[in-house]
């Protein structure tokens, strides 16, 4: 009967910039005193947005000319207010991401199965002219780059859907603040790592299926187009990595970092003798954490790009790390478990990550350490 829409805007002789910023609600029908509709509020469409995939959702650029609205909250703290509903918005884009990887996972896996194509170093089929191609080396890097991150980014979203629980259902208030702070370190994280590496997973959907992948019958295309927009929603990936460094880690205090570390290295300490050949890279993977972490705090004293030049890499470095815990954690409980397929198949999924996977912080630190003079070096009108 009505559609309300969230608003920023600006109130007369607010403050400049992001300061004077606060939150309306907009109605398409005002509302009388009784309850019941009242006038129709001018509030209009002005066009749909044609956007790559997504073609069933129908965004579009919304006319508030003359627009009645009525403040939410408090005057300039509309984006102060707004964040309590976007970050619970970018867990879902977070889920969205790890479940578009699980997505192209399944049917570039279910193609390989069956795919035959070119004659295996070992043969499978030897009575075959192919052997289908999930026996080939490169094929299932492709795969398991897809599965590792799929999986181990579901258990890193199990484990922020515990800490909403937490914070709903605790009556231990330290228990509930501890959650708050996890959940404030943890979401730009889960949101820009996921729905960045989601790409790739998609990339490799495609190019497993080859020619097909470019067929849209086998809707392989499709997700590599609907996983694009995730890494905008909400926030782009440098302003995720903006937020975990500039608001989380130095501007709250480097507590909420070493809250996390300190329990994975707590968790490693622990595990050592079951499962050193994880805990021992995760723990030094860790510390490289923080130091660079420290490093690049004292840059920051004396370099204004330090911060924003290295945010992008920081959050990606982050997130290895962060979906590396989750996959050592399951590596230590499959561990405990008869030996069978299962366990086969997570410790080996679980080995390709931190094989092939968690390596990649080494060049992330790398260019983070880098700094910002060569981007900064460039004067504006030198972009040609």
């Amino acid at each position: 009967d009505n559609i309300v829409h969230i608003v920023l805007a600006r109130l007369p002789d607010a403050p400049a910039g992001v300061r004077g910023i606060s939150l309306f609600l907009v109605p398409k029908f005002l509302v009388n005193e009784d309850g019941s509709l009242g006038e129709r509020n001018p509030v209009s469409c002005g066009s749909i947005e044609h956007k790559m995939g997504i073609h069933g959702n129908a965004t579009c650029v919304m006319n508030f000319d003359g627009a009645e609205g009525y403040l939410i909250g408090n005057e300039n703290r509309g984006l102060n207010h707004m964040f309590t509903f976007i970050n619970n918005s970018r867990l879902g884009v977070a889920a969205q991401g790890q479940s578009l990887a699980e997505l192209s996972y399944q049917g570039a896996v279910a193609y390989a199965q069956e795919r035959l194509q070119m004659r295996a170093p070992k043969r499978k089929f030897p009575d075959q002219a192919a052997d289908p191609i999930i026996v080939h080396a490169d094929v299932r890097r492709m795969l398991l780059t897809q599965k590792s991150i799929a999986e181990g980014g579901r258990l890193l979203i199990y484990f922020l859907c515990q800490q909403v629980d937490i914070q709903r259902y605790s009556q231990q208030p330290e228990d509930v603040a501890r959650a708050a702070r996890t959940m404030a370190f943890m979401t730009p994280i889960a949101k820009g790592f996921l729905t960045e590496i989601v790409q790739e997973c998609a990339y490799w959907g495609v190019q497993v299926l080859g020619g097909h992948g470019f067929i849209a019958e086998w809707g392989m295309e499709q997700i590599s187009r609907d996983a694009r927009i995730a890494a905008i929603y909400e926030g782009t990936s440098g302003i995720q990595g903006v937020d975990l460094l500039d608001r989380k880690i130095f501007g709250m205090g480097v507590d909420l970092l070493t809250d996390f570390t300190d329990d994975v290295l707590d968790f490693c300490a622990n595990h050592e003798d079951i499962a050193s050949e994880f805990t021992l890279p995760l723990s030094h993977a860790v510390e490289r954490w923080l130091v660079v972490t420290d490093s690049l705090s004292k840059k920051a004293e004396s370099d204004v790009n330090a911060t924003n030049a290295a945010a992008y890499n920081y959050l990606m470095m982050s997130g290895y790390i962060t979906v590396g815990y989750f996959w050592a954690r399951a590596a230590v409980a499959v561990l405990g478990q008869e030996p069978g397929d299962f366990q086969k198949t997570k410790l080996t999924t679980a080995r390709f990550y931190f094989q092939h996977m968690l390596p990649r912080i080494s060049s992330l630190i790398e260019m983070i350490q880098a700094g910002s003079d060569s981007m900064m070096a460039l004067e504006d009108e030198l972009f040609i």
